[in-house]
């Protein structure tokens, strides 16, 4: 993977030789490492161009003018980097290695017993282009393809999005939506750009994330994906469930009950960790220490959840209602009083429970848990003006708010909160030290 961003996008981490790459210049990609069904390791990666634009600008550009010199410019970029067809095999009659073994196990055209004189010409590299596209990129519809069609009277659509109903001469404009339908002469094959096909030797795919309704919907699908949790959660419970009643099985009167819950803890981590599956090349990968993700920058996290869970408690009436549940002012206006459930437990009680982390300091003492929510609300004055996601709160243990300017490990340092600052200069120094605020009262640390 290091040999594809260094030799194929040509990325350069420091900027100083920026030079086009097969997509272009590449100001930034991220890119995981999933394991498949039968556990081959695949990459999904986003690669962000030089020069790109948003959806939103792709649209209005394309509303404006679908004939502008814009957009057929970008039609001509996109139909010469992803490729949609088998290439057509050479006029000559040659023999190459892929013809005789698998192209994913042979790399280019040079072998053994094969004329070096005749592999190195176009013909022979056509023809290996063509082996290989035609073994690595052609869909064969299966049965898990139609796998979520229920309903025997409607059509079958292969779960892909695959098939020669998607055949599509030409590259267009929406004139009313914006969208953009890219040039499709084959239905049955995945996008594949040739350069990079040419330099992996495996299947792949390649989509541009271009305007209107479809662009979102890569872009949800994407966000879901690299989100989703490996271990299912049905799977999960039945784990949990399982390890309740092996532990109930074990008749232990005079056991504390402090080593009841540790035992019955223990029995459901491991019970979850059993369920997990990790294949030989996914043990390796941890094993070797190896990374299973690339990316270009560095990123601090942000647990939104919490930060969520905070704005739905401050200002309720803003936020959809959840599974029909009211908020305050509904459950106020309600001539309704009974609100318990069959347990005679009050829901509203429920709903105002606040889950408490905790965490052991250095000293083992049990404190709460840090919070980037409470990090934030209580940030200093002085930082008035940063909003949540340039501030990246992050409390560091000492009642104090550690800002950083960019994403590199650097010294810190504590400065007042009486020195006089000249608005937020300090903040966006290019100096090495990284400052740091009190928090104000009212913070839980």
């Amino acid at each position: 993977m290091k040999a594809f961003v260094l030799c194929l996008l040509s990325y350069d981490p420091e900027r100083l030789n920026v030079q086009d790459g097969v997509l272009g210049v590449v100001k930034g990609y991220y890119g995981c490492i999933e394991a498949q069904g039968q556990g081959t390791l695949h990459c999904h990666m986003l690669i962000w161009l030089e020069g790109g634009l948003n959806p939103n600008e792709i649209k209005q550009r394309a509303l404006e003018d679908p004939q502008s010199n814009f957009c057929k410019r970008l039609i001509n970029f996109l139909e010469d980097t992803i490729s949609t067809a088998v290439p057509p095999k050479p006029a000559a009659d040659i023999s190459v290695p892929s013809d005789i073994y698998h192209p994913c196990s042979v790399m280019g055209t040079s072998m053994v017993s094969f004329n070096d004189d005749f592999m190195q010409g176009p013909d022979a590299i056509a023809k290996d282009i063509h082996n290989l596209v035609q073994r690595c990129q052609v869909h064969n519809h299966t049965s898990t393809c139609f796998k979520y069609c229920k309903d025997p009277s409607q059509p079958k659509e292969c779960r892909f999005g695959l098939g020669p109903e998607n055949y599509q001469p030409v590259s267009v404009f929406d004139s009313e939506s914006g969208e953009l339908t890219l040039r499709c002469l084959d239905g049955l094959v995945n996008n594949f750009n040739e350069t990079i096909l040419q330099a992996i030797h495996c299947n792949m795919d390649i989509k541009f994330i271009g305007s209107g309704a479809s662009a979102k919907a890569v872009l949800y699908y994407i966000t879901n994906y690299i989100t989703k949790s490996q271990l299912k959660t049905h799977i999960a419970y039945a784990a949990l469930e399982r390890a309740i009643v092996k532990l109930g099985d074990v008749n232990e009167v005079d056991m504390p009950m402090t080593v009841k819950v540790k035992q019955l803890l223990q029995k459901c981590a491991y019970a979850i960790i059993s369920q997990q599956e990790l294949s030989a090349q996914q043990v390796c990968i941890y094993l070797l220490d190896l990374d299973d993700h690339f990316t270009s920058h560095k990123f601090r996290l942000l647990f939104w959840t919490p930060i969520e869970r905070e704005i739905e408690h401050q200002i309720p009436f803003l936020v959809p209602h959840k599974s029909g549940r009211k908020n305050c002012h509904e459950v106020c206006d309600s001539d309704h009083t009974d609100l318990e459930d069959h347990n005679n437990i009050p829901t509203d009680d429920l709903d105002n429970e606040e889950d408490i982390s905790l965490r052991v300091s250095n000293d083992s003492n049990l404190l709460q848990a840090l919070s980037q929510a409470d990090d934030y609300i209580f940030h200093p004055a002085s930082l008035e003006k940063l909003n949540l996601k340039i501030a990246r709160p992050c409390s560091t243990g000492d009642k104090s708010f550690d800002y950083s300017a960019d994403d590199e490990e650097v010294e810190e340092c504590h400065l007042s909160t009486s020195l006089q600052l000249p608005g937020l200069n300090p903040l966006h120094s290019l100096s090495s030290i990284r400052p740091k605020f009190d928090f104000n009262s009212g913070h839980p640390e």
